[in-house]
């Protein structure tokens, strides 16, 4: 298992005199999975496996954690966060922007696969954005408006923190898991709790709790996701801010995988680039692709792993 000190490694520890990098972390989970991690054979093949691992991002300076020891598709990412922000659960309306990162799960051959013999395909069913936005409302399609029905969890997130007598508060929660409906999700979460809290300074902290985390493909997307959508927050609510805390209940690497994430581990990281949100707006949904500015990104070339659905 990782070492206590790489479980709460932060920007604040030094080494020979520099502080030492954020993305060491993600570094160090590659490394402790590939010597410490149990082989298991799973729903969708063998991987190696650690139980329980943290790690914490500094979000201060419009700072952002996006890795550097390989390219990530920030920009796939984004869109993804707007589509989550949305409430949409159409695989469509991501297509229409070439993003493809959800049509393993979201074709007939798939969805026939785990049953849902009467959804049309690219219907995810009430995954992340219906859980966020209308958390529990019953589910038809993907085409119906949802507007007014379920619990609008980011909404009543982002009143409280507009709130000065409620935005210290320890109950502003997003869970993406609701086990009334996981049998009508095309893939249930991965990514199910998120918590948000205020320091005196109006410094906005965003916690994560993960139960699944790909290392290779998935988590590098989390963490930029994540630390977006904290900036993104703490932007249309008038904070700052500062950093993003992930809790990943198991983490593992599949078989294939391993011997590319080597590769990645032989790479010194850059600095991260900072965030840019162009404009404040009215509301939460208001805000597109265009509004975000990434300044100075730098990386290591792209590694090439394969999605497992």
């Amino acid at each position: 298992m990782l070492k206590n000190a790489l479980k709460i490694l932060k920007i604040r520890k030094f080494e020979d005199g520099e502080i030492t990098h954020d993305e060491n972390q993600y570094l160090s989970l590659i490394d402790d999975i590939i010597k410490e991690g149990s082989i298991v054979d799973g729903r969708n093949g063998k991987a190696l496996t650690v139980v329980g691992s943290s790690m914490h991002f500094n979000l201060e300076n419009n700072n952002l954690p996006l890795l550097t020891t390989k390219k990530v598709a920030w920009k796939t990412c984004l869109k993804e966060l707007l589509w989550f922000i949305s409430g949409s659960t159409d695989n469509g309306k991501l297509q229409d922007q070439n993003v493809k990162i959800w049509d393993g799960n979201a074709s007939r051959e798939y969805l026939d696969s785990i049953e849902l013999y009467e959804r049309n395909e690219n219907d995810l069913g009430p995954v992340y954005g219906h859980q966020w936005r209308h958390f529990n409302a019953k589910y038809s399609d993907c085409k119906q408006n949802y507007s007014g029905q379920g619990i609008d969890q980011l909404d009543n997130i982002i009143n409280d923190l507009m709130n000065p007598s409620k935005r210290y508060s320890r109950r502003l929660i997003m869970s993406a898991w609701n086990p009334c409906q996981l049998d009508e999700m095309a893939l249930p979460p991965c990514h199910v709790l998120v918590q948000f809290n205020v320091l005196p300074g109006d410094k906005l902290s965003c916690s994560l709790y993960q139960r699944s985390g790909d290392v290779g493909l998935g988590v590098p997307f989390n963490i930029a996701s994540y630390s977006l959508l904290t900036h993104l927050i703490a932007k249309h609510c008038n904070l700052h801010a500062t950093d993003f805390n992930y809790h990943l209940g198991n983490a593992h690497i599949y078989d294939d995988h391993i011997d590319t994430l080597k590769t990645q581990l032989n790479r010194k990281p850059f600095t991260f680039p900072k965030i840019n949100i162009v404009t404040k707006k009215t509301n939460i949904n208001d805000y597109i692709f265009d509004d975000f500015q990434v300044i100075d990104y730098k990386c290591h070339d792209k590694l090439k792993m394969d999605m497992r659905k």
